[in-house]
């Protein structure tokens, strides 16, 4: 039987990504904890914050759910899936996206329904593939 993480075992990951987001200059910063408070808005109660691929991303024990990043110039968005983007389509139209991320301004957030959606179409999606 696997130990259960322990909150202490969470904290270094969670140091890590405040660190990172102290280093974002204004206004990627505000920006990028808009979209934060959001996915821990819309993600479970068990998802923990740490990293994946090299961005701070929200996890699950099946699965990483949503991650963020400042990039020069824009803030992105990664869903962890190409279907979300591809399904989501419609309402991403003004924005900027590639295979797997979500390209949006330094200094205007997703709104919380988006982030809401894509994080909703994540777990689908996570739940599809068990």
């Amino acid at each position: 039987m696997k130990a259960k993480e322990s909150e202490s075992s969470v904290l270094p990951d969670l140091n890590k990504v405040e660190a990172y987001l102290d280093a974002v200059p204004e206004p990627a910063r505000s920006t990028l904890q808009s979209v934060r408070t959001a996915i821990r808005a819309a993600a479970p109660a068990d998802a923990v914050e740490g990293f994946s691929y090299s961005v701070p991303a929200f996890k699950l024990k099946n699965g990483s759910v949503a991650g963020y990043a400042a990039c020069s110039g824009f803030c992105s968005y990664y869903p962890m899936s190409g279907r979300v983007i591809t399904g989501l389509s419609k309402e991403l139209k003004d924005y900027a996206t590639s295979k797997g991320a979500i390209r949006f301004p330094i200094d205007k957030p997703l709104s919380d329904a988006l982030v809401r959606k894509l994080v909703e179409a994540r777990l689908a999606d996570m739940e599809r593939k068990r």
